[in-house]
């Protein structure tokens, strides 16, 4: 039995009593515990404060920079030890716990190329400026400049690694303490990231800190210098929203929640043409990938009405041949969910939709092992715009529903009708068609993947995750923004309207221009 530890103001420490379980979701059986009683976790707070902060400022942005090289180096050492507590934890096949840690290891390097770039600068400053009055001289400029609290990364149980890493890579570059505290279902993982990062010596005193366990009164502590990022379900990033202090002290929330995501079909594809293949196989993958665990998964499934027989049975094939199994088996391409809760809603989803009106079309068979297994299912809503549930509640497994559209019209409005997403991906090769349909889409949704012949063979499937491209959505997905290369920066830096005379303000900043 393994005791998770937090690593809290510079030591590796236990909570008390028997702590929370972490189960092998294989096998269903106990495999760890992890507690935050007793431990000073406001302590946690001040330490990032008054050691983290002042360290990370003092560091211009190249040297942060090469810190976040140094945590990538670190996990990069340490990845095939990784890759094994993953399959055992969270219950991964070998590719998506590399999915998950390499996607970890990428994002820190990411951004330590982006620091490199920035150089000696310690802050930011927006565009060129500009005059103020008539004169010249009198000018203005928006400078950039870290928030002086920490940051608090409250983390989804599905990407133990990469969750925690993209959002400490902005905070760290950005020159802000973290505090990261992963899912308890899966923190095994984050745990051994932290370990790697610390005993590598990549970071400065109480730059980074780990909470393996419940945050206690943490949260309720923020004030208007700190920063709480959180990824999980919409009720939760409304609770976390309306603690008071949140309100009272405007503290900055980022939330990343719940998204009904749509993969689209344009008219005029034909089966076997390199655009369909790139949808049904980009589809087939976001269904099974991590086992459908991803907040960018495909949940709906827009055809045009002629072409749903011909896309269920394609999807059919595809899903068939996934194998679903013990993830340790290198043959198996799918393990169970995370959690028996997990598990549970999604079994109890999959109901809601058919009480909903959607039928099953498709479902594999479930392997005969005692954990936590569901199979691929495949639904079909052939009243879309009345099956209300397909577009309210995210089935979070290996569940998507098919929904026939008869005009270009009808697909925007069933992308709308999921208020909010993360991302949307629309297959198709004309452009009069898709010109206007991603006008009417882009307001529902934070990023939009167009696939066409063109680059079928080269472009990522829609729920990969790109440091350089914002990560976030409206509504439903929580209204918040990650990543977008330096635009991630923002959420931790104050800007600031600075006025003054030119010369002095350039030369305070470090703005140099070609003499007017």
């Amino acid at each position: 039995m393994i005791t998770l530890q937090s690593y809290l103001q510079g030591q590796w420490q236990s909570g008390e009593g028997e702590g929370a379980p972490l189960h092998d979701p294989t096998r269903g059986e106990v495999i760890a515990r992890a507690s935050t009683a007793g431990l000073d976790l406001l302590g946690a707070l001040d330490w990032a404060r008054e050691k983290g902060g002042p360290a990370l400022r003092a560091m211009s942005f190249a040297e942060r920079g090469a810190a976040l090289k140094a945590m990538s180096k670190a996990l990069h050492d340490a990845r095939e030890a990784l890759i094994e507590i993953s399959i055992r934890s969270a219950g991964t096949p070998r590719s998506d716990a590399k999915f998950d840690i390499d996607g970890a290891i990428g994002t820190l390097a990411y951004y330590a190329s982006l620091g490199r770039g920035l150089g000696d600068r310690c802050d930011l400053v927006e565009g060129e400026g500009e005059a103020l009055t008539r004169s010249s001289r009198f000018w203005g400029h928006h400078v950039k400049v870290p928030i002086r609290g920490v940051a608090v990364h409250v983390n989804a149980f599905n990407f133990p690694a990469w969750g925690f890493a993209e959002k400490a890579a902005v905070a760290l570059l950005a020159g802000v303490p973290v505090i990261t505290k992963p899912a308890t279902a899966t923190a095994w993982l984050t745990v051994e990231c932290v370990r790697a990062i610390v005993e590598a010596g990549a970071l400065p005193e109480g730059a980074l800190q780990l909470v393996s366990g419940s945050t206690g009164p943490m949260l309720e502590h923020l004030g208007e210098q700190d920063a709480l990022a959180f990824t999980g379900s919409a009720s939760t990033g409304t609770m976390l929203r309306g603690l008071p202090n949140m309100l009272s002290r405007s503290v900055r929330v980022n939330v990343e929640a719940d998204s009904l995501n749509a993969a689209l079909l344009a008219p005029g594809v034909e089966p076997g043409s390199p655009t369909w293949e790139m949808f049904i196989r980009d589809v087939g993958r976001e269904i099974s990938q991590k086992t459908g665990q991803k907040c960018t998964a495909v949940r709906r499934i827009l055809v045009p009405e002629a072409l749903v027989e011909p896309v269920r049975e394609a999807l059919a094939e595809e899903l068939g041949r996934v194998r679903i199994g013990d993830p340790a088996d290198p043959s198996c391409r799918m393990g169970p969910i995370s959690t028996a809760a997990q598990r549970d809603d999604v079994l109890a989803g999959i109901d809601a939709l058919v009480s909903a009106g959607a039928e099953i079309v498709y479902q594999a068979e479930r392997p005969e092992l005692a954990g936590f297994f569901v199979a691929p299912t495949l639904l079909l809503a052939r009243a879309p715009e009345q099956a209300s549930a397909v577009h309210e509640r995210e089935v979070f497994g290996p569940v998507a529903t098919i929904l026939p559209y008869a005009d270009m019209d009808q697909a925007a409005r069933l992308v709308a009708l999921g208020l909010g997403s993360l991302v949307t991906s629309v297959y198709g090769d004309d452009p009069s068609l898709l010109g206007p349909l991603l006008r009417e889409i882009a307001p529902h949704t934070g990023r939009i993947l167009l696939g066409s012949k063109k680059i079928a063979d080269q472009a990522i499937a829609p729920g990969m995750v790109l440091p350089s491209c914002v990560h976030g959505g409206p509504g439903r997905a929580g209204g918040g923004e990650e990543l977008g290369g330096l635009r991630g920066l923002d959420f931790y830096m104050q800007r600031t309207a600075v006025q003054g005379d030119r010369a002095l303000l350039d030369r305070l900043f470090g703005v140099s221009r070609a003499k007017d």
